[in-house]
């Protein structure tokens, strides 16, 4: 069993302590904040029947899986004997490295230091540590113990066997780890979101679609193959002769449209104003937390018939 440290007890936080103590780990949960902590572990005995129901506790009783997670209120206790440190507070730079200074200083030597930073490159808050070679980014995508891909960002000077030791750890975990080969704005996951999201407003922008009419298009349309095949494998699979052939059909499509999307619309102003307007419309504000508890048990439904397809058909 490997002691896992969770740095902030929030949103982010109390995911991932599922998500590992799912895997058999020991986690204990730290908050500068005293009371988050005990107010995180509330929340995931909370979350655990659903997943109990769904059969995404590997096997686990909930009561089994909730006596893995602790917390305590000394940082030094925390990471005592921490494997792996997982950090998850607020996206600021300088928040970062005087974290990060921290846990370089407290955490064991062999322990891999990892953010859960989806904005921040590595390379800006770790770079004057002394023990810098053993810290990286792992961005999940929330919630990691719903969905699980995570992004592993090396700074230049991570340690190639830190980046890989990382990558071992979340497949043991039940991940699957996009491990980027050097950082980049947005990593991997934003950017190929953020392409899709200004597509999306430039068509209600330019008067094309409606908000619904984009949403049908991705949850009526693309998102049904998207939930078992990436962009590669489904134009691979869309052309008689694969990849080349698709791309031999269909490249001046994009090339046309490229020449139209060199622009953006700010996210601002009267075009936010009648987004939001209809989002509103179709689900007040106070139907948000709702909806999101309805979201994931959507996606625990999702990720139980993906794992029966896996099994029946295979992956």
């Amino acid at each position: 069993m490997t002691k896992v440290a969770i740095i902030g007890a929030g949103f982010i936080g109390r995911a991932w302590a599922i998500s590992f103590a799912r895997a058999g780990h020991q986690v204990v949960l730290w908050d500068a904040d005293g009371a988050a902590a005990g107010k995180a572990k509330d929340y995931i005995a909370g979350v655990l029947p659903d997943l109990e129901a769904n059969d995404l506790l590997a096997g686990s009783a909930p009561e089994a899986l909730l006596d893995r997670i602790s917390h305590r209120a000394d940082l030094e206790a925390t990471l005592s004997g921490a494997a792996h440190v997982q950090e998850n507070t607020p996206e600021k730079v300088e928040v970062k490295r005087e974290v990060f200074a921290r846990l370089d200083a407290l955490a064991p030597e062999d322990a891999v230091l990892a953010s859960s930073t989806s904005a921040l490159l590595p390379s800006s808050f770790t770079e004057g540590l002394a023990g810098r070679h053993r810290c990286l980014v792992v961005h999940p995508i929330n919630p990691p113990y719903l969905v699980p891909a995570a992004e592993v960002v090396p700074a230049p000077w991570t340690d190639a066997a830190v980046v890989e030791r990382t990558r071992a750890f979340l497949v043991s975990a039940g991940h699957a780890p996009i491990v980027m080969q050097r950082e980049l704005d947005g990593f991997v996951m934003n950017r190929l979101q953020g392409a899709l999201l200004e597509e999306a407003f430039r068509l209600v922008a330019d008067g094309y679609a409606t908000i619904e009419d984009v949403d049908i298009g991705i949850r009526d349309g693309l998102a049904l193959r998207w939930a078992f095949m990436g962009p590669f494998e489904t134009i691979d699979l869309n052309a008689p002769g694969g990849i080349r052939d698709y791309a031999a059909r269909y490249e001046g499509i994009y090339k046309t449209i490229f020449a139209q999307v060199q622009r953006r619309v700010e996210w601002s102003g009267p075009l936010m104003d009648d987004i939001e307007a209809a989002r509103r419309q179709k689900l007040p504000a106070d139907k948000l937390q709702e909806r999101q508890i309805w979201r994931d048990r959507r996606l625990m439904a999702l990720m139980a018939e993906k794992r029966r397809a896996d099994a029946e058909i295979g992956d």
